[in-house]
């Protein structure tokens, strides 16, 4: 299908979690390669609005907020009326759910192509089979084939989040009052994730902590939102040196300007881990589950340098918190593979 050239107004949805928005931001600077002088504007959710913000590709972020703003019936036909007024010629809805589908519908918006599945999919105008529980390709690919059935071009699939100034001036005063001289090398970990089936065990981030300052000469910062909060905190109070605590005092912005000064990351798979990836930092990606759709086929880091540590363990469907197996996929990553990783990286 040949590109045309008549779309002005061009809306991207994805309303999901961070790490899904931040592998989601190739798709931004391949419309603005291929329509350079059009509006193009993100809609997402409001804890992922920070990581658009300031995108070069991109003229404006929408907020959708279901849960306050948006929420209930006339919350939601504010959101349409307002969405309608805006005039969108073209809507790509990346991650495909019954009230999105919906929206770009009720809004009048002509043009609207997207995985096609059960959730409204039958709204769309471009109807894509979806294959994506497949998990033959990555993320970012199933995004930009998108792109690619209208007929654009593709030249870049790494995913970008600015930094903003203001987000870099605290990282800077942070470290500096953390102590932190220019010539340290800092390794940050993220020991948290939003299920406990992509949690790997507590004590072994302990012990790696320790590893990290002694056999690499690393000052270690500690990272984690939420309840994982909790996790952070015990794992600083059991680590043989000292480490940085920045759990729960950092925003998003905050987060990705600390990330760019880390020589390394080393997270369970969750957000941050792209979030890291898209600031140039190398990341290593812990994963339990396997399955096709959830693997890091799929989900794992896009990085050049990046890694992800995997064991094996014959589970063929992941049954996350409902476990049967003590999340043996989790208990068999050892502190040695992920440290053959650091080796991996950091002496490459």
């Amino acid at each position: 299908m040949a590109v045309k050239n008549d779309f002005k107004r061009i809306l991207v949805v994805r309303t999901d979690r961070i790490g899904d928005v931040v592998l989601t931001t190739p798709v931004l600077k391949a419309l603005r390669d291929n329509y350079p002088k059009s509006h193009i504007a993100m809609m997402v959710a409001p804890q992922a609005a920070e990581l658009v913000e300031g995108n070069p590709y991109s003229d404006e972020v929408i907020v959708y907020d279901k849960n306050k703003g948006h929420k209930g019936f006339l919350g939601f036909w504010k959101f349409v009326l307002g969405l309608k007024k805006k005039k969108f010629d073209l809507a790509i809805v990346l991650h495909t759910k019954r009230k999105t589908n919906i929206i770009t519908f009720l809004a009048d918006i002509p043009r609207r192509i997207g995985y096609c599945d059960t959730k409204f999919g039958f709204l769309l105008t471009d109807k894509i089979k979806d294959t994506r529980s497949l998990g033959l390709k990555h993320e970012v690919e199933y995004c930009l084939d998108i792109l690619r059935h209208m007929g654009m071009k593709v030249k870049d699939a790494a995913p970008y989040v600015a930094l903003n100034k203001d987000a870099l001036a605290w990282a800077r005063n942070f470290l500096q009052e953390a102590g932190i001289k220019k010539e340290d090398r800092l390794a940050c970990i993220h020991p948290g994730a939003s299920c406990v089936s992509k949690r790997w065990l507590k004590e072994r981030f302990i012990v790696l902590a320790n590893k990290l300052v002694e056999e690499y000469g690393l000052k270690v910062i500690l990272v984690a939102d939420g309840t994982d909060m909790v996790i952070a905190d015990e794992i600083a109070k059991n680590t043989r040196y000292p480490v940085i605590n920045a759990a729960g005092k950092t925003s998003l912005s905050q987060l990705a300007a600390l990330l760019k000064h880390c020589s390394i990351f080393i997270s369970n798979d969750s957000g941050p881990v792209h979030i890291a990836s898209s600031v140039g930092t190398p990341v290593i990606s812990l994963f339990g589950r396997n399955q096709a759709g959830l693997s890091p086929v799929r989900w794992g880091p896009v990085g050049k340098r990046d890694k992800y540590v995997h064991r094996e363990v014959g589970c063929s469907v992941c049954l996350a918190h409902n476990c049967k197996i003590g999340f043996d996929c989790l208990k068999a990553i050892t502190v040695e593979d992920v440290l053959k990783a650091v080796d991996d990286i950091l002496k490459a």
